[in-house]
């Protein structure tokens, strides 16, 4: 990539923007964020035992981060358009450096909850902007085409890469390694960050608090229920109410957004079916993929007996190939439509789901594990880039901010609402803590993980017929 020279929107002393240094600090600050996300998976059998969670607590060690993190993702991006994308950037990393550390120091489960959500704040605020700081650097074509398709590697190769970096650390050092790791990386990259990266031009205007508010707690509420279904069940007074207060809140947001002169996610980003779907199928397929990692690093060692190194080691095919793959995608996209490389990542993540979810306690690492995490690394590092491609297809320079939140809001809370749902289901097939039990949640829950998939790929198939009859005009 070149280090070609821009002007600075706002007016600064700088003379020049270094793309190759803003990719590159892009990237990296991305992929702790990403890396963070799925390096606590194979650790979390030792943080339940030391920490002394149930499962449905256990859960929330997960889904305090994504829901914080899918639930400000809103007014994380709008801020960046109004104080400065550059300014929310480092605001951000300063967070969620900042946390890291306390989720490493935690004392007791309840101090790493609330520090994993502080956590999920700091993400909240670099991801969208992370996006929107491509738009802005990089012209519209094959240069921004390359750049995204890289950010979104990020997103596939992190998320795989985590579950082998989190077992190796877990269990050479403690699961508390993997948050402190982040340290200095997040320190160098405040350094660079604030050396490189040029401010974008500001945009005036104010906060939708009220959009902010009820998205964050219309989520918050609905996932709550969810989760707790798999406690006090779906009949619970509890249950109801958190779900109906939460179905209420977003209805109020949808209202809200009507009205607002500046709404934080302008219903109209909706108009294009390229970019809905996209959000849609993000939506279902990173709540197959978070299932994903949860049960199957809890198969590898409370049925395989493996330790958490075993198990991270055991993720290490799906993120070889899935780094080949993404590494490649770039270029396999100048030669087939994104639509249908979309579609194939998610059938073949589809594929790869399904033959997992028929593993039993007398499986082989193999033939049962091994290989269908070949298929779904593969399925994975296709579907990312175009997906991302989508969810920002034709938004303005106005709605850029907006389109790459929603984007990242539809990836935490899938992640967030998909493994509520998946642990909710794998509950009701089994409780207890023996193997048996955890082959029957595995079972269970991936088996759901393929219908989210099987959804995802209707999406995906419908999306490359509209694509391809567009094409033909």
């Amino acid at each position: 990539m070149s280090t070609d020279t821009l002007q600075p929107s706002t007016g600064t002393n700088r003379t020049a923007v270094h793309k190759t240094a803003i990719l590159a600090i892009i990237l990296v600050s991305y992929f702790m964020l990403i890396l963070d996300n799925s390096i606590i998976f194979t650790g979390l059998p030792t943080i339940q035992r030391s920490m002394h969670f149930t499962q449905t607590g256990l859960t929330w060690v997960q889904d305090a981060y994504t829901l914080t993190f899918g639930g400000a993702l809103l007014l994380g991006a709008r801020a960046g358009d109004i104080i400065g994308r550059r300014r929310m950037f480092i605001i951000g990393l300063v967070l969620f450096t900042l946390a890291s550390g306390l989720v490493g120091a935690s004392p007791a489960g309840w101090w790493m909850i609330a520090a994993r959500a502080l956590q999920g704040i700091g993400s909240a605020i670099v991801a969208p902007t992370a996006l929107s700081l491509i738009t802005s650097t990089f012209e519209a074509g094959r240069e921004r085409a390359r750049a995204v398709a890289l950010y979104s590697a990020v997103a596939g190769i992190g998320a795989s890469l985590g579950m082998v970096v989190g077992g190796v650390l877990a269990d050479l050092v403690s699961w508390r390694a993997g948050f402190y790791l982040n340290l200095p990386i997040g320190v160098l990259m405040l350094i660079l960050g604030s050396r490189y990266l040029v401010e974008t031009k500001r945009a005036p205007g104010r906060f939708d608090i009220v959009g902010a508010v009820t998205a964050t707690a219309g989520m918050g509420a609905l996932i709550f229920g969810v989760i707790e279904s798999s406690t006090r069940g779906w009949g619970s007074p509890v249950t109801i109410t958190a779900i109906a207060l939460g179905v209420v809140l977003l209805a109020v947001l949808v209202m809200n957004e009507w009205k607002a002169e500046q709404p934080i996610m302008p219903l109209r980003l909706f108009r294009s079916r390229t970019r809905s779907s996209a959000y849609a199928i993000r939506f279902l397929y990173l709540g197959a993929m978070m299932g994903f990692f949860f049960f199957t690093t809890q198969f590898l060692q409370e049925v395989f007996g493996w330790s958490p190194l075993q198990a991270g080691l055991g993720f290490l095919p799906m993120s070889v190939v899935n780094f080949a793959v993404a590494i490649a995608v770039p270029r396999l996209l100048r030669r087939v439509p994104a639509a249908w490389v979309l579609l194939a990542g998610v059938v073949l993540t589809g594929i790869g789901m399904w033959w997992l979810a028929q593993v039993q306690a007398e499986s082989t690492y193999l033939a049962s594990v091994a290989l269908p995490m070949i298929i779904i690394g593969a399925g994975q590092g296709l579907a990312f880039a175009p997906l991302t491609s989508f969810g920002i297809h034709g938004a303005t320079s106005t709605d850029a901010g907006a389109a790459s939140g929603l984007v990242n809001t539809a990836h935490q809370l899938g992640s967030s609402l998909g493994l509520a749902v998946l642990v909710a289901i794998s509950t009701a097939t089994a409780a207890g803590t023996g193997a048996a039990a955890v082959v029957a949640r595995t079972g269970s829950a991936l088996t759901a993980a393929t219908c989210l998939l099987v959804l995802g790929a209707i999406s995906s198939a419908l999306l490359t017929i509209r694509q391809s009859a567009t094409d033909e005009r």
